[in-house]
């Protein structure tokens, strides 16, 4: 199994445990798998497996079901899944099966996810706590509640149902926020495959190519190293950079337009995420050269704070303190530090957080806070550092030459039992850098095919 995903069958039995241990013997857990989704009449989206499945069994199959029982003597592990089909299988490949799921994945039992209905309300009797995400899927809510309906129909006949629901992501989702071994090297994996897109995307820059072209160049290296766009990449030219989540990347550039590229990898489930602003015709002007330095700045003031014992938020105060008093220095806000930050004025030109979790999700489960306080940062835990800054090309309060600019860099940082890890440093950060990478390039034409 782990020639497929990545992950030894011993860490996902360990995973498994683990849960099963803090959800306690009186409980059942039960996680289906990701539905498939219809694309357009009967063509299908590419499927991808719910991460929580994922995490727990590495099972990429859709129509399955995992239960998990702790303390059951005939079997703590149990998957619904397809039976074997030679006719489908024919059509869309082949399918582990019964058999396969015991003896591939690890499972305890298995039935056929056609017995579901027959078999579930048996495995609920008896069961005290029902862990589950509820609200995800409303056919599924459905079913189980109907499912432990008919347990409760049958008390008065000794019956024992399950008294109490629980959201299963509480327990599961902490689990989740810490990174293993093989999950950091599968993160590695995918942030290396990353750097190597971004730099294609510099490498194939020029005044006048389509926002597509450069995403065809980039994602063409996720595919090339076994991997998918973990999120719809983001390449925008120009006053395109201004828009957070820019979506059309159709736009043509022009000369003397930055290109913001936030697109990454996702290996084996895995996401990187990683974000560079970069001039089309490989020279940053004057104007567009302080703004980004002053984002490196504030980076760099983040990632100070990366470290353990210290507060997730901190990166992020830090990284405002700075950005706020550049802007000072630079004339774009008026009056003191204190009070920009205090009032939040800054937010014209930085309207998001710092960071995120980073993991089986790009936008990662767990919890930022806890009672109000931001948590502290532990060993294995992984998110972003992103400030950034954006001018809008319509904002006629702040001079002419500074409009339109929008500057974003974005790496993925490992909280490490010494510090902090940067999965995605090898790729050129500094406005230096990224002028001297694209200097090479653009006076080296063979270089595309040997790099």
């Amino acid at each position: 199994m782990k020639r497929l995903t990545g992950i030894s069958a011993a860490e996902y039995a360990r995973r498994r445990r683990q849960l099963m241990q803090m959800a306690g013997d009186q409980a059942i857990l039960v996680l289906p798998a990701a539905p498939e989704r219809v694309r357009s009449h009967d063509t299908h989206y590419p499927y991808r497996q719910d991460s929580d499945f994922w995490y727990l069994c590495g099972f990429p199959e859709p129509e399955a079901v995992l239960v998990l029982i702790p303390g059951r003597r005939h079997g703590e592990v149990i998957l619904f899944c397809r039976e074997r089909d030679a006719e489908r299988e024919a059509w869309d490949g082949p399918r582990a099966g019964q058999e396969g799921a015991v003896g591939e994945y690890g499972m305890d039992d298995a039935y056929p996810i056609e017995d579901l209905d027959d078999i579930l309300p048996g495995l609920l009797e008896g069961r005290s706590r029902v862990y589950y995400h509820f609200g995800r899927d409303a056919d599924f809510d459905l079913k189980l509640i109907g499912w432990v309906n008919r347990v409760r129909a049958q008390v008065r006949y000794g019956a024992q149902p399950p008294h109490e629901f629980l959201e299963l992501g509480h327990l599961l989702h902490e689990q989740r926020l810490f990174k293993s071994r093989d999950e950091i090297a599968l993160m590695q994996r995918a942030a290396d495959l990353s750097v190597r897109a971004h730099r294609a995307a510099m490498r194939a820059a020029r005044p006048g190519i389509h926002e597509y072209e450069l995403q065809a160049d980039l994602e063409r290296e996720f595919r090339a190293g076994d991997a998918w766009p973990a999120y719809g990449s983001i390449v925008g030219a120009g006053h395109n950079a201004c828009v957070l989540h820019y979506r059309d990347n159709s736009a043509r550039s022009r000369d003397g337009d930055l290109v913001l590229v936030d697109a990454g990898a996702e290996y084996r489930g895995y996401a990187s995420d990683i974000t560079r602003t970069f001039p089309v015709n490989g020279r940053f002007t004057r104007e567009q050269r302080a703004l980004h330095d002053l984002v490196g700045r504030a980076q760099a003031a983040a990632l100070a704070q990366a470290r353990p014992g210290v507060a997730y938020e901190a990166g992020h105060l830090a990284a405002v303190e700075v950005l706020t008093d550049g802007l000072l220095q630079l004339g774009l806000l008026k009056g003191r530090l204190q009070t920009n930050i205090d009032e939040g004025l800054y937010r014209r030109f930085y309207r998001h957080k710092t960071g995120h979790w980073l993991g089986l999700d790009v936008h990662d489960v767990g919890e930022y806070r806890f009672g109000g306080e931001s948590r502290l940062l532990e060993s294995g835990m992984v998110f972003t550092i992103e400030p950034g800054l954006y001018v809008s090309p319509d904002d006629d309060t702040v001079d002419a030459k500074w409009r339109g600019i929008g500057i974003r860099t974005e790496d993925d940082v490992l909280i490490t039992a010494e510090g902090h890890q940067v999965l995605t440093g090898d790729l050129e950060r500094s406005a230096e850098e990224i002028e001297a990478f694209m200097a090479t390039t653009k006076n080296d034409p063979i270089s595309p095919q040997l790099l």
